[in-house]
């Protein structure tokens, strides 16, 4: 009986050891530092999914950073996310970083990561040949005052017609918004005419029968625009350095990446957007999509800024803006 005892008291005690020894890892896991980062399913944000899949934001912040990961479907979400504090970091179009920045919103632009990829397409049954054909059209884009909304409005503008203008400042051209992704069923039915659209999705939409109305080429700041930035916090750049320069390394190590290993890339956001968006892509579209792209983290300052400009001219900003201090300095 007193063997029994013994061994019954022996046991326990070992067993609160052990749980000393969870309670000491959980505590450790519990200091670590936590990073989310955000992205969309979209080509250009490449980076960001080929960051993720090769480990590169884990390897370059180190053991003691947890990394989580959130997806969105437009500038809008991201922005109401990176600004409630839901994210932490992330890729996003320089419309929405520009509008809410000038609207005080304490963000930081980090790094590039992609120029160009902005196409306007328009469906089959639209009946637009050419840019005199869409007065009067419903176009669409990801959101009101993105990227791809701000450089087709901007490229209208350019052209001097009022009429070739959005509604909202005194065209004739209604405008929508909508994830990407479903503009294809869109034109099926006719609810859309026209779209300014990102990769995959433009290249997707031309190989099932739409036009291209304008170019990469053609529209406004077409090339030349960083098309995705790398974006943080105001506090995580201020109070986390370290983080923030290992999430600028990261990214240019998977813009290498691509830049050097095109096939593998392509595999990689093919599978990437499969597994958020169930729809899975030819290799020879999204080849297609990429070459309209150029992975970058480098960042044109003063094309930013005139497109800060037209955002203001097209009255998606109140005020006339001012960008001081948006990108932050190295």
């Amino acid at each position: 009986m007193r063997k029994w005892i013994l061994l019954l008291v022996l046991s326990l005690s070992l067993g609160a050891l052990a749980a000393c020894g969870d309670d000491s890892g959980t505590s450790g896991d519990a200091e670590k530092e936590e990073v989310i980062i955000g992205y969309f399913p979209n080509i250009d944000h490449a980076p960001a999914m080929v960051a993720r899949e090769k480990g590169y934001y884990e390897e370059a912040l180190g053991d003691n950073v947890n990394i989580e990961y959130r997806t969105f479907p437009d500038g809008g979400t991201f922005m109401t996310a990176l600004k409630s504090g839901e994210i932490d970091a992330g890729l996003v179009g320089p419309g929405p970083v520009l509008n809410n920045y000038s609207n005080g919103a304490d963000v930081k632009i980090i790094s590039g990561a992609s120029a160009g990829g902005t196409v306007v397409v328009a469906s089959e049954q639209s009946g637009i040949e050419t840019l005199e054909d869409i007065e009067g059209k419903t176009f669409i884009t990801p959101g009101i005052g993105c990227t791809h909304n701000v450089q087709f409005e901007t490229y209208l503008m350019e052209q001097g017609v009022d009429e070739l203008s959005s509604e909202r400042i005194g065209g004739s051209l209604k405008h929508v918004t909508g994830n990407p992704a479903s503009y294809q069923g869109m034109f099926e039915t006719g609810q859309v005419d026209l779209a300014a659209v990102p990769e995959p999705w433009a290249s997707i939409l031309i190989d099932n029968g739409a036009k291209v109305v304008v170019s990469t080429e053609e529209i406004a700041y077409g090339e030349n625009l960083p098309n995705v930035v790398s974006v943080a916090t105001g506090d995580l750049v201020e109070n986390n350095p370290e983080i923030v320069q290992g999430l600028v390394d990261a990214q240019q190590k998977a813009v290498d990446f691509i830049n050097e290993n095109r096939e593998e890339a392509q595999d990689i956001a093919i599978n990437a957007i499969k597994d958020l968006t169930k729809q899975e892509m030819d290799n020879d579209i999204v080849a297609k999509a990429m070459d309209r792209i150029t992975y970058t983290t480098e960042i044109e300052e003063e094309v930013l800024l005139e497109f800060g400009q037209s955002s203001f001219e097209l009255e998606f900003l109140k005020e006339q803006p001012n960008f001081e201090g948006l990108v932050a300095s190295e």
